[in-house]
């Protein structure tokens, strides 16, 4: 007989969470405001302002920054594993993105030969894809710096740090290049007299 292919439908609320405690992936509970749900909780935060930026988004930046959701997903995965005790099986978990910073820094590069060097101080905004990608652009300095604070206490993969570091850098390169296609300059910032 054939086994069935059919979902279990998941409740949206499982109420386990009411009493201020999380479930960790690999096993055990530990307060909503822990590090460690600090972490994966702005990197969520950040996927999140990502989706809403690739929607707004256009030509390749779109598929890139899918892609960058399907990353960060995977750190989320990561970030959410404490490390397991002596003798117990950790989870499986899905792949790191590992290179990714190396084509983040391509991408970079290629928005840059299209939209020029940088000679003055940029301020957020511009064309509304390019005020979304400034909003990840923050949100990722968050996350990076709650992944930091993590590992001053807890092993983090060596992987995540430098890639939200330079995935900020692409988000900075990916605003400047939304604006340009929509021909609209950069909002410069100008000290007042």
């Amino acid at each position: 007989m054939r086994a069935s292919s059919r979902l279990v439908p998941v409740k949206l609320y499982t109420r386990r969470g009411d009493d201020g405690e999380t479930a960790l992936f690999g096993g055990g509970r530990v307060p909503k405001n822990d590090p460690r749900v600090e972490a994966y909780g702005c990197v969520d935060e950040l996927n999140a302002a990502v989706g809403a930026a690739s929607a707004q988004a256009g030509g390749d930046t779109v598929a890139r920054l899918q892609q960058v959701s399907a990353d960060l997903f995977a750190i989320g995965a990561w970030l959410a594993t404490p490390p397991q005790p002596a003798g117990r099986t950790p989870p499986k978990l899905p792949p790191l993105p590992v290179g990714r910073v190396a084509d983040m820094e391509a991408w970079i590069d290629e928005a840059q030969a299209e939209t020029g060097p940088l000679r003055h101080f940029v301020l957020p905004g511009g064309c509304p894809a390019s005020g979304a990608l400034h909003v990840a652009r923050t949100v990722c300095r968050r996350a990076e710096r709650r992944v930091v604070a993590l590992a001053a206490s807890s092993p983090v993969n060596e992987e995540v740090v430098p890639y939200l570091n330079r995935l900020s850098d692409y988000l900075f390169a990916a605003a400047r290049l939304e604006n340009k296609r929509a021909g609209r300059d950069d909002d410069q910032w100008r000290p007042e007299p």
